[in-house]
């Protein structure tokens, strides 16, 4: 088998993330609630990540990341958290459903949506940008890359023109966070959600929400805390306001030794390591006949992943194809964006999307190729 999906999940793990995961679950205890050794060290636990965590995405105050199931549930907080009837909020053609399906919900609850359209390869459509901000405009939310094409968005130029007009920014970083460097100071983002399971190389089941101090949220879901639990209101104090219920102790110990494990290896040669896999992708696509690659050819200025397609075959054909003709994982289909696919006009057809990660070997790419080069052949 030859894993090309990490762009869905990474894998393999580093052997850290398991090892931490099986100390976790061995210990026992459960995160604040108690005041025993087993609930103190779980609890020890849950902080140190957190903290590991605002380090890495230059955050100040460590209270403020917040631990979710995913990314998804991260953006659910931030924008039902925020966001009113009668509230304006601006966003991409290019975002996953995990963004366009609740702005969808919140828009039927009288939220107003301008959704701006970006093409992968074209420059970033700065007049229609500024000019869709209103009076009532509270957030832009974008993603920061495509999942179906790798594109980058340019985000420190739109945080700097949302902050200008004094508008909250919400950045999706599932496809870059661990794989590019997010430096909060740096940046005018004003939330930033991410998942554990895909550059971060934790565990499913983890992710978070890191928000900058002064901005307060509406709980999506209320209950225990283990912080003033002889009054019946929510804890209005982070993290506790956000983390009701007993959190994933065990992913979360498998994701901090993720964390480690990058900063140990160094971002600047991971990404180095993915874009030069992504290239060799490229280069070799191209020379196929019949194929089409989305998103542009050059793998520096774009997150590790290829998405392409043979003439106008069904995507999902060319995915099973390659599963069984060279035993090629990759992801085939809309991949759960379809605003994006209809920008790029494959709504019908979908993609074939290959996304290597630094753990895939250079000879894997070439047997990818010449899987592909196969499939061609054989169905043109």
């Amino acid at each position: 088998m030859i894993y090309l999906d990490n762009a869905a999940t990474t894998w393999p793990k580093p052997p850290e993330v398991k090892e931490s995961m099986l100390e976790a679950l061995s210990s026992g205890g459960n995160p604040g609630r108690g005041g025993h050794l087993a609930a103190v060290q779980a609890s020890r636990l849950i902080e140190r990540v957190r903290e590991e965590l605002c380090e890495l995405f230059g955050g100040d105050d460590p209270s403020l990341v917040v631990f979710a199931q995913n990314a998804t549930h991260a953006l659910n907080q931030a924008l039902f958290g925020l966001l009113q009837p009668g509230d304006h909020v601006i966003t991409s053609s290019l975002e996953h459903n995990a963004v366009s399906r609740p702005l969808w919900v919140l828009a039927q609850q009288g939220v107003e949506v301008t959704e701006i359209p970006v093409v992968p390869e074209q420059e970033f459509p700065w007049e229609t940008f500024e000019k869709a901000f209103r009076k009532n405009t509270k957030l832009v939310v974008t993603v920061h890359a495509s999942n179906v094409t790798g594109t980058l968005l340019p985000v420190e130029r739109i945080g700097k023109i949302a902050r200008a007009k004094s508008v909250l920014y919400l950045l999706d970083a599932a496809q870059t966070a661990g794989v590019f460097p997010l430096d909060l100071g740096r940046l005018a983002v004003d939330l930033l959600a991410f998942p554990g399971h895909k550059g971060l190389l934790g565990p499913q089941g983890t992710g978070g929400l890191i928000i900058r101090p002064g901005i307060s949220l509406r709980p999506l879901f209320y209950g225990g805390t283990g912080s003033l639990s002889e009054s019946d209101r929510q804890p209005d104090f982070l993290p506790d306001a956000l983390e009701s219920g007993t959190l994933n102790s065990v992913g979360i110990a498998g994701l901090g030794a993720g964390v480690r494990y990058l900063k140990n290896q160094g971002l600047a040669s991971i990404r180095e390591r993915e874009q030069a896999l992504s290239q060799r992708l490229i280069d070799g696509l191209t020379a196929i006949p019949g194929v089409k690659l989305y998103g542009g050819t050059d793998a520096s200025k774009k997150a590790p992943i290829v998405s392409f397609n043979i003439t106008d075959i069904d995507s999902t054909i060319i995915g099973y194809a390659l599963e069984q003709t060279g035993g090629i994982i990759a992801r085939s289909g809309l991949h759960c964006a379809p605003h994006a696919h209809a920008t790029l006009g494959t709504l019908e057809q979908g993609t074939v999307r290959f996304s290597p990660s630094h753990f895939t070997g250079e000879e894997e790419i070439d047997r990818a190729i010449a899987a592909v080069a196969e499939v061609a052949r054989d169905m043109l």
